[in-house]
């Protein structure tokens, strides 16, 4: 936003719209809280739609717009060993990433029973 050329107007509104989305997402979630519930059929689709969305940005981003630059470039564009190595490692990125997240979906669920029952000890005495 700051090489980009706005106007006084559209940066005021800017502004304002993005600090005015978490304060309102707070109190949606505090609004909510009540009448959620995790495990309902509802709530898990609405769940997986989110994150796949955010996961399709994510790659979006990271695809087109981070690592086109560096491809497209002059330097990797003259020589076929550095286009071999920068593929080799971009695949050995996404594996390791995607054997992190394997990690921690398998670990998460007991520290997160762990954290939770340490907080309830701390907080309960």
């Amino acid at each position: 936003m700051g090489s980009a050329d706005y106007a006084a107007k559209m940066k005021a509104i800017m502004v304002f719209s993005f600090s005015s989305t978490a304060p309102f997402g707070i109190a949606l979630g505090l609004g909510l809280s009540n009448v959620y519930s995790e495990n309902s059929p509802t709530a898990l689709i609405v769940v997986g739609l989110l994150n796949a969305s955010s996961a399709g940005l994510l790659n979006y981003m990271a695809l087109v717009d981070l690592l086109a630059s560096d491809f497209m470039g002059t330097k990797l564009q003259n020589s076929m060993t550095l286009q071999v190595w920068a593929f080799v490692a971009v695949l050995l990125g996404a594996g390791g990433m995607s054997l992190m997240a394997k990690w921690a979906y398998k670990y998460a669920s007991s520290v997160y029973s762990f954290a939770f029952s340490l907080s309830h000890f701390v907080f309960k005495h």
